[in-house]
C-alpha cells in the first residue's frame, strides 16, 4: 500500500495527516501554532518563531508517522496553509528574522504608501490582489524600513510553506498560488512582475523561483528524516494555498464550481479559465489567484461567517456556573432558530461585524438586527444571524456571476459549518440551489496529499485523483415554497448595507 502525507499549516494548528491513495485517513497528529509577541513596546506585534513552525511540524509528522507499519511507504510529501507570512532565509539556511504574522498590524504605514504610490487599481490589474496589510510585500517594505541590515543579509523571502519545504529537503521555492499572495506576481504570465518589484523597490532574487503545483522539489534529506520519521529520500512535492488546495478533493477545480468553505470565516472560489482582472471584479472584492490545479486560476472572496454566532453565543448565551446545559450548547439554539418562521419573525441580520469584505469593501461597515420588536425571541435572532449570513452568500455568488461572467453549475461545502444541517438546508433554501456536502474529514491536507501523489505519478491529474477520493455526503436541496420568500427577504437585506453606510461611517469617524 502507498501512503500520502498532507502537512497543513493553519493559524491554529500545524497538521501532519496520512493518506491512502483513496484519501482515507490512516493517521494524523497536530500540534498547536503558538503566537509570540516578542516587542515590549509594541504588545500587539504578532510573530510565528520558525523554529516552533518546524518543531511543531516536525512533532507531529514524527507522531502521525510513526502510527505507519513502515515509513518506506510514503511516497511523496507536500505542504499546504496560510498565504502571506513569510521569512528571510541567509545564503547559509539559517532564518534572520520571524514571521510576521497576519494577525500583526505594523504595516500600516506600508500600506499607505503602497496605496498612494503604486495604487489599487494597478496592484489588481496586474497581481489579482486587493490591497492589504497582510501582502507580503508590505511585511518586506516594513523590513527594509526597520531592520535593512537583516534584510541586506537574506539571500531569498520564503513564504511559510515553502520555509518547510525547505526544512525537509533544502530547496528555495513556491508554488504559483504562494507567489500569488504577494503581490509581486504576474497572473497573466504567471512569473514575477518586473513592474510591481521595480515600483516597490523589492529586488528580484529576493524572491524564489515559482513552479506549478505539484511539482517535485527533491527529497528528504537526513536532518530531516530524523526530525520528522519520514525516510530519507521521500519525495517532496510543491503544495500551495491552503483554500486551494481543498478544492481538490471535492471536484472544486473545474469552472462552474463554487467551493464554499464555512468556519468562522467563508470563503467563496471558483476556477476560472484566465484571469479576469477587472476593475468590477475588483470593486466587488474578489481576490484572482493562480490555482493549485493545472492550467486555471480561481477567484474567490472570504468574509467572516461563523464569527457572528460565535459572537453570539459567547456574548448573550453564557453558561451559568454549576449549569449542566444551557443555551450556549450549538443543540440548544439550533433547536430554537429551527422554532422560528422563516424570515425569522421580521427581524433581519447584517453580519458585518468585522466590516464588509464582499460584495462591497467597506471596513466601516457595522453589522445591525433591523426589525426587533419585544416579541423576538432568542430564537428569531439565531434564525436571523443564520439567515443574513445566507443572504451574504447569496449576495457574493450575485456579484461573482456580474464580474465573472460564469454560472454556478454546482455548489460544494465543506468546512465545520457542514456538521449544522439547519444552516446547511437553510443556505440552500436562500440560494434556490443544491448544496452538496461531501463526507471529507479535511479538504485542506488532503489536497495537499493529492498535490503530493500526483508530483509521483500516484494520479495521472486532478481529475483522477478526484474520481478515486471523492466521498459523496448530504446533499441538500431547495425547499422551492420557500423561494418567494426568500427572495423578498433578498431584497430587504440588500437594502441595509446602503441605508446605513453614511451613520457607519460617522461611528467609525467617532
Amino acid at each position: 500500500m502507498s501512503y500520502l502525507v498532507g502537512i497543513d499549516l493553519g493559524s491554529t494548528s500545524l497538521k501532519a495527516v496520512v493518506h491512502d491513495v483513496r484519501g482515507k485517513v490512516l493517521a494524523s497528529a497536530s500540534r498547536p501554532t503558538e503566537r509570540f509577541h516578542p516587542d515590549k513596546a509594541h504588545p500587539d506585534w504578532t510573530v510565528w518563531q520558525p523554529e516552533q513552525i518546524w518543531g511543531g511540524t516536525a512533532e507531529a509528522l514524527r507522531e502521525a508517522v510513526g502510527k505507519l507499519d513502515d515509513a518506506r511507504k510514503v511516497r511523496a510529501v507536500a505542504v499546504t496553509g496560510m498565504g502571506m507570512d513569510g521569512v528571510p532565509i541567509a545564503p547559509d539556511g539559517a532564518w534572520l528574522y520571524p514571521f510576521i504574522s497576519w494577525l500583526d498590524p505594523r504595516t500600516a504605514p506600508q500600506l499607505e504608501w503602497w496605496t498612494k504610490h503604486v495604487g489599487i487599481d494597478k496592484t489588481f490589474g496586474i497581481g489579482g490582489n486587493p490591497v492589504w496589510a497582510i501582502n507580503s510585500a508590505l511585511r518586506i517594505l516594513w523590513m527594509k524600513e526597520h531592520e535593512p541590515k537583516i534584510l541586506a543579509r537574506a539571500d531569498k523571502w520564503l513564504l511559510i510553506e515553502d520555509f518547510l519545504n525547505f526544512m525537509l529537503c533544502g530547496r528555495r521555492a513556491t508554488d504559483y498560488s504562494m507567489a500569488s499572495c504577494t503581490m509581486l506576481f504576474d497572473q497573466r504570465t504567471l512569473s514575477w512582475s518586473d513592474k510591481m518589484l521595480k515600483v516597490s523597490g523589492v529586488s528580484r532574487s529576493l524572491m524564489p523561483d515559482a513552479f506549478p503545483a505539484g511539482t517535485v522539489l527533491g527529497e528528504v534529506h537526513a536532518k530531516a528524516a530524523k526530525a520528522t520519521g519520514l525516510a530519507e529520500g521521500t519525495p517532496v512535492v510543491l503544495g500551495g494555498h491552503d483554500h486551494l488546495c481543498g478544492a481538490l478533493p471535492v471536484g472544486a477545480f473545474k469552472p462552474g464550481v463554487v467551493l464554499d468553505v464555512t468556519g468562522t470565516w467563508e470563503i467563496v472560489s471558483t476556477s476560472i479559465p484566465k484571469p479576469v482582472l477587472t476593475r468590477q471584479v475588483h470593486k466587488a472584492g474578489l481576490t484572482i489567484q493562480a490555482h493549485v490545479g493545472r492550467g486555471v486560476h480561481a477567484a474567490w472572496a472570504s468574509t467572516p461567517a461563523g464569527e457572528s454566532l460565535e459572537w453570539f453565543r459567547n456574548q448573550l448565551c453564557a453558561r451559568q456556573p454549576g449549569e449542566a446545559k444551557s443555551a450556549d450548547d450549538w443543540g440548544v439554539l439550533m433547536a430554537e432558530a429551527a422554532k422560528s418562521p422563516p424570515g425569522a419573525g421580521g427581524v433581519v441580520f447584517l453580519p458585518h461585524l468585522s466590516g464588509s469584505t464582499c460584495p462591497v469593501v467597506d471596513p466601516h461597515s457595522r453589522g445591525c438586527f433591523s426589525g426587533l420588536r419585544s416579541m423576538a425571541t432568542r430564537g428569531d435572532l439565531v434564525r436571523a444571524i443564520i439567515e443574513g449570513l445566507d443572504y451574504q452568500f447569496l449576495d457574493m455568488l450575485v456579484s461573482f456571476e456580474k464580474g465573472l461572467g460564469t454560472k454556478a453549475k454546482r455548489i460544494v461545502a465543506v468546512g465545520g459549518a457542514t456538521k449544522n444541517g439547519f444552516w446547511m438546508q437553510n443556505k440552500a433554501d436562500v440560494v434556490g440551489k443544491t448544496i452538496e456536502a461531501p463526507e471529507i474529514e479535511e479538504a485542506t491536507p488532503l489536497g495537499a496529499a493529492i498535490l503530493a501523489g500526483i508530483g509521483v505519478g500516484v494520479y495521472k491529474n486532478e481529475q483522477d485523483a478526484y474520481e478515486k477520493v471523492c466521498r459523496p455526503g448530504r446533499v441538500y436541496k431547495p425547499n422551492a415554497a420557500l423561494g418567494k420568500k426568500y427572495a423578498k427577504g433578498f431584497e430587504l437585506y440588500r437594502e441595509l448595507y446602503p441605508a446605513l453606510r453614511g451613520l457607519n461611517a460617522k461611528v467609525a469617524a467617532l
